[in-house]
This record gives C-alpha cells, sequence and structure tokens, in this order.
C-alpha cells in the first residue's frame, strides 16, 4: 500500500521514569514515532522519515512493518548511532531536568549500564549556531521518490539546515506541509529563519510557550502572536496550550476557534504534542478542514497521555476514539 502520509523526525531509544508505573528502559521512541502512532489511530497509510544505526533493534523496525507503517525512508546508517534519550517526571507530571543517576536512584530502580556517559542531544539536534551535523537527522536524499506522490508531509522538529532543506524542496511539491517547530528557532533573534521556514506552508503547529517565546517583549495576546505567525505565510496555525487544549487560528479569514483538551487521565505526558499533531494531519486531510484536524490531534493526544509509548494510544478499546470526538464537538468555542 502507498503511504497517503509522510512524516519526517527523529526515532530515539528511550530511557524513561514515567509519573506512575513502571520505567521503560530502552523502548522505541522519538517524535517520529510518537506522531505516527496519533496520526495512525485515524489512518494508518503512514511513511516514515528517520535514520538509525546498525545497532538499532531490527524487532523494533519489523514492528512498524506489523503495524501497517512503509519504513522504506527509514535510513540505517553505518556502524552505531547514539539515539538514546532520558526523561523523567515528578509526582506531579513534571519534566525533570537530565541527570539519570540522581533520578533512577531516587525512584530506587537499578541505573542501567546502558546510559552510561549519557548527554542529551535536544539542544545539539535544534540550535540553529550549531555547525555541528545530526547524524540522526533525516535529509532530502532520504525520502523515497514515490512519497513525494503522498500529498501530506509533516515536520517533527529538526535543526535548522534540515527545516530548510525539507521545507525549500518539499512545500512546492505536495499540497499540505505541516510543521512542529522546534523550541531553539522559536525566538525573538530568530525571525528571519522562521519566516524562512513557514512561508508556505499550510499548517505550523507550536505550542504556547514556545509560540510566547517567538515574540516575547512584543505583545501578552496569544491571539496576536498567531495572527503575526499567519502573516509569515503560513495558512493556519494552531496552538498546543498542554491541558487546556488549543487555540486555531486562520489566517485568510482571520477566524478564531478554541477547543479544550478531552478529559482525559493523565498518565504520562510524553509525547503528547506530537501525537496531536499526527491526529491533526490525518483531520486536516479528510476534507481540508482545519478544525477536524484540530478536533482529531485533541483525540489521539487524550488517548497518548493515558499510558506509554507511542503506540499506546492503537491499543484502546475500539471506537473511543470516535466518542470522544463526538464529544468533543460539542465543546468548541468559536471566538
Amino acid at each position: 500500500m502507498e503511504p497517503f502520509f509522510i512524516l519526517i523526525g527523529h526515532l530515539t531509544r528511550d530511557y524513561l521514569l514515567p509519573p506512575i508505573g513502571q520505567p521503560l528502559l530502552d523502548s522505541p521512541g522519538g517524535d517520529l514515532l510518537h506522531t505516527a502512532g496519533g496520526l495512525a489511530v485515524w489512518d494508518r497509510r503512514i511513511g516514515l522519515v528517520g535514520r538509525a544505526g546498525e545497532d538499532y533493534p531490527h524487532a523494533w523496525l519489523a514492528d512498524l512493518e506489523a503495524r501497517g507503517f512503509d519504513v522504506r525512508g527509514i535510513r540505517i546508517q553505518p556502524g552505531p548511532l547514539d539515539l538514546r534519550s532520558f526523561l523523567a517526571y515528578s509526582e506531579e507530571f513534571e519534566a525533570i531536568p537530565n541527570n539519570p543517576v540522581t533520578q533512577f536512584a531516587r525512584r530506587g530502580v537499578p541505573f542501567p549500564k546502558a546510559l552510561l556517559g549519557y548527554q542529551p542531544r535536544d539542544a545539539e539536534r535544534t540550535e540553529p549556531a550549531s555547525a555541528k551535523a545530526d547524524a540522526a537527522a533525516p535529509v532530502l536524499s532520504d525520502v523515497p521518490s514515490d512519497y513525494l506522490d503522498a500529498g501530506a508531509l509533516h515536520l517533527c522538529p529538526l535543526n535548522l539546515n534540515s527545516l530548510l532543506q525539507f521545507a525549500d524542496a518539499l512545500r512546492g511539491a505536495l499540497r499540505t506541509v505541516t510543521l512542529d517547530p522546534p523550541a531553539a528557532l522559536m525566538k525573538p533573534d530568530h525571525h528571519r529563519e522562521m519566516r524562512a521556514i513557514v512561508n508556505g506552508l499550510t499548517a505550523c503547529l507550536p505550542s504556547l510557550e514556545e509560540l510566547t517565546s517567538l515574540f516575547w517583549g512584543q505583545t501578552h495576546d496569544p491571539w496576536e502572536m498567531a495572527a503575526a505567525l499567519g502573516e509569515w505565510g503560513v495558512e493556519y496555525v494552531v496552538v498546543k496550550c498542554g491541558e487546556r487544549g488549543q487555540m486555531l487560528y486562520d489566517t485568510g479569514n482571520k477566524r478564531r476557534w478554541e477547543i479544550p483538551a478531552y478529559p482525559a487521565r493523565l498518565a504520562d505526558p510524553t509525547g503528547a504534542g506530537d501525537a496531536f499533531c499526527g491526529g491533526f494531519l490525518a483531520g486536516y486531510r479528510r476534507d481540508y478542514d482545519p478544525l477536524e484536524g484540530v478536533l482529531r490531534g485533541n483525540v489521539s493526544a487524550s488517548l497518548a497521555i493515558e499510558g506509554s509509548g507511542p503506540f499506546f494510544p492503537l491499543d484502546v478499546l475500539p471506537g473511543l476514539a470516535e466518542a470522544r470526538l463526538n464529544a468533543l464537538r460539542e465543546m468548541v468555542r468559536k471566538i
């Protein structure tokens, strides 16, 4: 089956200490898979573009194929590739700064030897000033040529060079291109770079914190920020507001909506924003309706936070997603 949606992002090998429940030690993760999990709630015709080393577990790739995903865009690099990612949460569901040794000791969990020498890589991946190439970041040549027939593409947070490369080459080739911008670019001194990246995109999906950072010192009104971002050439701005839900701004006719978060049971917030982006792409592509995209993204995120791992939303009771979607439609507020 040819993929209908293309996702480009990072794979990781996760070491996760969730707020509740058992630790996940060396499990498949990354924004690429969490986005795929959110999209696959609604449609599994997905092509994945990312990078892994020869040490990436073959069973994980086989599982992706078994779930119906097209993995031809996951390029295996020669030798090992350090994809380790560590994340811990407090009992209040707040992310704790990276210090694996301390956090494992606090939980009374033996420290995994595989984390020896671990250094977080998020800043390196997204920092515009960094000239160091990220071996884990996909490049344009990683995209199989027939993927360009899919018509819908989502860019997960990548470094500046990667985003410019993909945005320049693909936004004219595909009808729908959406972006979850990297936090390192959402700062006042990167307006020029962000203008170049978002111009011509279908939708930009920042968090409220990222949007506020981008327009720091200019305005305190999130709607004014969304409008300013829209004026840079993006059709729709969707602001992810965590437990408050989402804000949707239509640049063309200046319409605005607020969508509350579906009242789900929070167990693990990891990847909720990515799952939302996947659900948004699925919903938008049904009828090119951005509100439909936000509603489905909202439901995907609500399923994702109730458990751990990128594919937890796919193992819930049949019909649950549709039931939540129908309930959420009644909660939309047009501003």
